[in-house]
């Protein structure tokens, strides 16, 4: 069965483009397309779609208010924001409304592709490297915070759990940490399973922003203290 991804942006061209990358593949299809935020919400009252590709800045609704919309609904599509670094605030933004993920308008096709497929199998975790970077650039705007963390909810976790959320945080995929932390992978998934269970995260982004949000990752992807 083919993924059902809706493309929402302003820019008829972007759109174009972007079609035109996606119908090249057997296991993809554009279903729905979309100008802005509000007409998002309208489509898919009626259309079926699997994942979303959304842009920031839009006319009448942004992405960052229609992806919060689209994941309070019931089953609702995986989102992926489309943004440039100088839009920063708005990708970090549309991560906690529920985006499983962000992409580069310019990234190359191979990698949207695969961000298009990983996001679709549940996995909320694309290009690590690029969260990590993202991250950085927005932190200055967090509140301070101090060494340690302000958030109670991390004190359920054990000694080594926080200790792979860190990791997670600092954008390493579950071979990187395995790897440092002398681990299986499997061990690596399970403990990241039990911290989204203890945290009541959706994903691994969401750990990303609640690490650096409660002061357990600063700006510099290092921990804090």
């Amino acid at each position: 069965m083919s993924i059902r991804v809706m493309l929402v942006d302003d820019q008829v061209l972007l759109r174009t483009g972007f079609r035109m990358v996606l119908a090249a593949q057997p296991d993809m299809e554009v279903v729905a397309e979309a100008g802005d935020g509000l007409e998002a919400q309208e489509v898919l009252r009626a259309t079926k779609v699997d994942v979303v590709l959304m842009d920031v800045r839009m006319p009448r609704l942004d992405g960052v208010e229609a992806t919060r919309r689209i994941c309070e609904r019931p089953e609702h599509p995986k989102v992926i924001i489309l943004t440039t670094f100088d839009l920063d605030e708005y990708a970090f933004s549309g991560l906690k409304a529920g985006a499983s993920g962000f992409m580069l308008k310019d990234v190359p096709p191979a990698e949207l592709l695969a961000a298009i497929r990983s996001v679709h199998s549940g996995d909320a975790v694309v290009a690590p490297s690029t969260t990590r970077r993202l991250l950085d650039r927005f932190a200055p705007m967090l509140p301070t915070t101090s060494a340690e963390p302000r958030n109670k909810e991390l004190e359920r976790l054990t000694e080594r759990e926080r200790e792979v959320m860190l990791l997670v945080a600092q954008g390493l995929s579950n071979g990187e940490i395995a790897a440092r932390l002398v681990l299986s992978e499997a061990t690596v998934k399970t403990h990241v399973g039990r911290i989204l269970t203890k945290l009541e995260l959706r994903d691994r982004v969401q750990v990303v922003v609640m690490a650096y949000e409660s002061g357990l990752v600063r700006a510099g992807g290092g921990g804090a203290g």
